[in-house]
């Protein structure tokens, strides 16, 4: 519908693994219970799902992923993966606030350490990148380990491609001129080039070539239509829009790890001095679904009734261990079934818990040596209360 590049590359990796597959017969007579049908879950209701929905969910997989910083309503994600019949897996080169709720940690491999085959994120441009260097200890890559559990779980077919080398092979096959120049390279550039001028030499791939600003289908998708507007139901009691943008620490939550200082809450100087607060006081962000504690930056470019808390912490980045995400409702968006970040209101107030504590959030030592202290076992129950740990995310 418009001029994004996702398709700009003719990979599908759906269609590789199909065509690569030779599709078993089928058993001599089905199971009695039926054919088992795989669930898709909307990982945006990810604490809704561990607590409510039944069957339950006895075991969850996490890779590239760390849902409780990045998911909705943070809290009832806690309480999910607090559960004790819950089998969890965490996948992942760093110990994150979500592998602190895991029975089983498994390393991953870094960029530095596997093969990669991988688009551009905006950049016109296509990688085949080697490792550097060997995987470290017992770390693996994502295909290595997708792999040997299909094995272990019977689910390998006649024909799967495995290890990167084939992987590699199935996704470029109908891709001769980008599998060459990669080859030769180790990078390749679009059919249109790696520097295309829109409307000249690349064009929507709608029936006129135009870019369509209403699209039937996505407006018969929309329940009230692509562009209705919707009023915001404000409560008095939380007058505050809380956004949260990206910072220039973390991409998502990647990179947490070391950025270990308290991060503040932003408010107008207007907002600040209707509550009596003031620069680097230490404060309590609430609403219904729960609250941050964390220290107050003013800030003059924010618009008065806006609250700012940059997404992608840690447990470690606030005084309560719990970030934005707690604030967040788990409600989704009408097109797309989205999350809604910016949706959330609340209120800030000086954070009575914290008498004398430090204000300045760059202050050394200040939440600098903070970590998560809610893991599966012992000092399981304390997850919600304390967040005093070792520095070892």
């Amino acid at each position: 519908y418009t001029m994004s590049n996702s398709g700009v590359w003719n990979v599908d990796v759906a269609a590789a693994a199909a065509a690569a597959t030779v599709s078993p017969a089928p058993p001599a007579s089905p199971p009695e219970d039926g054919p088992r049908q795989p669930r898709t879950i909307n990982m945006n209701l990810l604490g809704e799902t561990l607590l409510e929905v039944e069957p339950a969910v006895r075991v969850l997989f996490v890779y590239n992923c760390n849902p409780l910083a990045t998911m909705p309503e943070q809290q009832r994600v806690r309480r999910g993966l607090e559960r004790d019949d819950l089998f969890t897996v965490v996948f992942d080169p760093v110990r994150t606030d979500t592998a602190r709720y895991a029975d089983l940690l498994l390393p991953a491999t870094t960029f530095l350490e596997h093969h990669e085959l991988v688009k551009g994120y905006g950049a016109m441009v296509f990688h085949q990148a080697p490792p550097v260097i060997e995987p470290v200890g017992e770390a693996r890559p994502n295909y290595q380990v997708f792999a040997e559990l299909c094995d272990r779980l019977d689910l390998t077919r006649p024909g799967d491609p495995e290890g990167a080398a084939a992987l590699t092979a199935a996704l470029l096959a109908p891709a001769p001129r980008l599998r060459a120049e990669l080859a030769r390279d180790g990078i390749a550039s679009p059919d249109c080039g790696a520097a295309p001028i829109q409307f000249r030499d690349v064009f929507p791939r709608t029936r006129d070539q135009k870019i369509d600003l209403v699209p039937e289908a996505l407006d018969r998708e929309a329940p009230e239509g692509l562009y209705a507007y919707r009023e915001l139901q404000v409560s008095a009691a939380f007058p505050l829009a809380l956004i949260s943008p990206a910072s220039s620490r973390t991409i998502s939550s990647t990179l947490g790890e070391l950025h270990r200082k308290l991060v503040p809450v932003e408010l107008h100087p207007e907002d600040a001095a209707r509550r009596g607060l003031g620069e680097g006081d230490p404060v309590r962000v609430w609403n219904e679904r729960g609250e941050v504690r964390t220290a107050l930056r003013l800030n003059p470019d924010l618009a008065p009734g806006v609250a700012l808390l940059h997404k992608g912490l840690w447990s470690h980045n606030t005084r309560s261990g719990t970030t934005a995400n707690a604030l967040v409702p788990d409600s989704l968006t009408d097109l797309g079934a989205g999350a809604c970040f910016n949706d959330a209101r609340v209120e800030v107030e000086r954070d009575s818990l914290a008498a004398g504590a430090p204000g300045n959030a760059d202050a050394p030592g200040d939440a600098g040596d903070r970590s998560a202290a809610g893991e599966k076992g012992a000092v399981r129950k304390a997850a919600v209360t304390s967040r005093e740990g070792p520095a070892d995310a």
